[in-house]
């Protein structure tokens, strides 16, 4: 079953779309972080809300994009055009960024994230599957490390303009949150002018049921054993709000809170594309193990090394455990899956890892509220050593290959 990969392919053969829906992302990543990294200090010292809220807010909203992705995936197998339902998300998604700086309450941020992450769920499966569709197989490591590092230099990119932006407006956050809106209306361009799915993209044209008995038959137990190891990574690692919170609880000035993403997503970016290249070479399950390992030391780090050089020790270690992982995820699911039910795979994926999150930053806020911020680490501590050894099990006993399958060339 294992293919055998062009050596003469190279990430510099990367097609152009992808760079594109990178640069999609990259826009609308700026504008969602420069809302999010201020949103759960905006919380809870301007709206007064509690860390509890601030976990149930992160994930619902989450909860909601997982399975707004199953529908969405499922329905871009069906009608073979991937990409209207990415620019539908990414507008949806735009027409919600004026609602946070109008927000008064914790219910109107509610109901924006939940806005706001339907947005997510509609655009995610199908974009994801769009990037399979593609990139040739022998360098799609690359093609979702490449999308994913530049989805996350706009995740240092923003916090890094709302930094910019609090110091310019003296720390009020309104003000700060309506430049979201101009990133966000150029990427919904940029995503209808410079997106190209395949002309031989065809749909399945089935109706009924998203999820079907047959088409979850024909998912290989490889997939499975994919959505297990992405649910514990997604318990370990819970709602990354909690690293700002953590920041402000150690002392960080309040213009500078955007600084914990400025960080986190800069070492993400300089890993993702680096790790993607390496995983088409050496398999992912092992850069997968070395991922989670990551975000132990990093739950670790942020329990137990006191003051601001913790926090940034355990974010930096935290943007490594994602820069080792995320694009590996999804490159795993797009090897896992038939190719005709990308869709639908990436959004079962999503669906489980959304609802994991939800129990994860609900946990997460409830034991930092009841026991304090260490507990709330030390769990996602325990959850990585799990999920590590169900790696060392599960996928040690796959027989499917981690590299792309013939059947996909």
């Amino acid at each position: 079953m294992k293919a055998t990969q062009s050596s003469s392919a190279t990430w510099l053969d990367v097609p152009k779309s992808i760079w594109a829906l990178g640069i999609v992302s990259l826009l609308m990543d700026v504008s969602s972080e420069l809302i999010h990294s201020l949103l759960p200090v905006f919380l809870v010292t301007v709206v007064g809300a509690s860390t509890t809220a601030v976990g149930l807010i992160e994930g619902v909203a989450e909860a909601t994009a997982a399975t707004a992705k199953v529908f969405s995936g499922a329905l871009s197998d069906r009608i073979g055009k991937r990409k209207l339902l990415v620019v539908i998300g990414y507008a949806l998604a735009a027409g919600t960024k004026p609602i946070f700086p109008l927000a008064s309450t914790a219910w109107e941020v509610l109901v924006a994230r939940f806005v706001d992450r339907v947005g997510k769920g509609i655009r995610d499966a199908p974009r994801d599957a769009l990037v399979a569709d593609i990139t040739p197989p022998a360098i799609r490591g690359a093609g979702y490390g490449i999308r994913q590092a530049l989805d996350t230099v706009g995740g240092f990119a923003g916090p890094l303009l709302a930094m910019m932006l609090m110091a310019l407006y003296a720390n009020e956050f309104r003000s700060v949150f309506w430049w979201a809106v101009v990133p966000a209306a150029l990427a919904v361009l940029l995503a209808i002018v410079g997106v190209h799915e395949p002309d031989s993209a065809k749909g399945t044209k089935k109706r009924g049921s998203p999820i079907r008995k047959d088409e979850l038959r024909r998912l290989s137990r490889g997939f499975w054993v994919v959505v297990m190891v992405g649910a514990m990574f997604t318990l370990a690692r819970f709602s990354q709000a909690f690293l700002v919170l953590k920041a402000q609880a150690e002392g960080l000035a309040l213009a500078l809170i955007p600084l914990v993403f400025v960080w986190m997503n800069l070492v993400y970016a300089l890993v993702a594309t680096p790790a993607g290249i390496l995983s088409d070479r050496i398999g992912r399950p092992k850069l997968l193990s070395w991922g989670l390992g990551t975000l132990f030391f990093a739950d670790l780090t942020l329990a137990f090394v006191p003051g601001l050089g913790g926090v940034l020790a355990g974010v930096a270690l935290w943007g490594l455990h994602l820069g080792l992982s995320q694009g590996l995820l999804s490159a795993l699911v797009a090897d896992t899956a038939p190719e005709d039910l990308r869709g639908t795979a990436f959004g079962l994926f999503n669906l489980v890892t959304g609802g994991t999150l939800l129990v994860a930053s609900v946990l997460a806020g409830w034991l930092w509220q009841a026991f304090g911020s260490t507990s709330t680490f030390l769990a996602g501590a325990a959850f990585s050593g799990a999920a590590v050894f169900i790696i060392y099990v599960a996928m040690k006993a796959e027989t499917t290959p981690a590299g792309p399958r013939a059947g996909d060339r």
